[in-house]
């Protein structure tokens, strides 16, 4: 356990749930804060959250905006859902509003607080929230393209034999329609992926396919998805309480670029520390400048 590692969970929907509930078995948080605008919602989370307890040492209770707002880690996942035939731009404005709304509610902010949003659209809500909030770029981060190049790690186990853990790969750019791989920098054990035999026979579209789609096939059969962004986010908040500077692919603004989208990103207490460049390819290249020119033209709105 953690001395001063308050972590507030702003929406206490079932994104919120699950990542309160990957977090306490991690024992590093000496209190998280349930916060979401339906008390009765916050109530039976944290009644549930509590049975749960008895093998955990963190106290999870419910709270205010304003005591969220001086915890140590803010994590946002409460935000609009997108309608049936919805545009993103309608949604992107929503959601403005909810953030506008949650963030107003909490001020004073802690000025060392560091913020991660998880609610989507994620890189433009990052940027949103940086600009609201006041922080500093580096203390408000995204959880990005965290989960996806999960998904794209376990999928290249699978391809190459070996455990997830030891495929170094990421997606890139927005979470989102104009995301990309990383392929040119892919390496397992310091081999770079073209050096394998797989790498002959890998229907490399079909992955990138299968990674951007995944969470449209969770969604299509059991309507949400809420387990890996959880365990995600649990993740991201654990390595900032414990200064672990661990490097994960997260939303956050780059400077390079002059937008806020993933990429690898060494963590710690202060949120962001450092910014990794990685080597593209000139097409990988181009498809990243692609996918930061749609997101700077929705951002440079807010």
């Amino acid at each position: 356990m953690v001395a001063h590692s308050r972590v507030a969970i702003v929406g206490a929907g079932a994104v919120g749930a699950s990542l309160a509930y990957a977090l306490m078995f991690k024992n590093v948080c000496s209190e998280i804060l349930i916060v979401d605008i339906n008390p009765d919602i916050v109530r039976a989370q944290v009644l549930d959250l509590a049975d749960a307890a008895c093998i955990s040492h963190t106290t999870i209770r419910g709270a205010t905006a304003e005591e969220a707002g001086q915890a140590d880690i803010i994590v946002i996942s409460a935000g609009a859902k997108q309608k049936d035939g919805e545009p993103r731009t309608k949604l992107i404005e929503r959601n403005y509003r909810v953030l506008k709304n949650i963030i107003g509610g909490m001020q004073p902010i802690r000025p060392d607080a560091v913020m991660l949003m998880v609610a989507n659209p994620v890189d433009i809500l990052t940027h949103i929230a940086r600009n609201l909030s006041g922080l500093p770029h580096n203390q408000v981060i995204g959880s990005g393209t965290y989960l996806d190049s999960t998904r794209l790690r376990v999928l290249l186990g699978e391809v190459f034999d070996v455990n997830p853990q030891s495929v170094n790969a990421f997606v890139l750019g927005e979470h989102g329609d104009s995301q990309m791989i990383a392929w040119d920098s892919a390496t397992i054990g310091g081999q770079p992926l073209q050096t394998f035999p797989e790498w002959e026979t890998m229907d490399r579209e079909a992955i990138g396919k299968a990674v951007s789609g995944k969470a449209m096939e969770i969604i299509r059969l059991k309507g949400a998805t809420f387990y890996g962004i959880g365990a995600c986010a649990a993740d991201l908040v654990h390595t900032i309480v414990l200064n672990k500077k661990c490097v994960h692919p997260v939303s956050v603004f780059v400077e390079k670029y002059g937008v806020t989208l993933s990429m690898p990103a060494k963590i710690g207490w202060e949120g962001v520390q450092q910014v990794y460049d990685v080597p593209l390819g000139k097409e990988e290249e181009e498809q990243l400048l692609e996918s930061a020119e749609a997101l700077r033209e929705i951002q440079e709105l807010y």
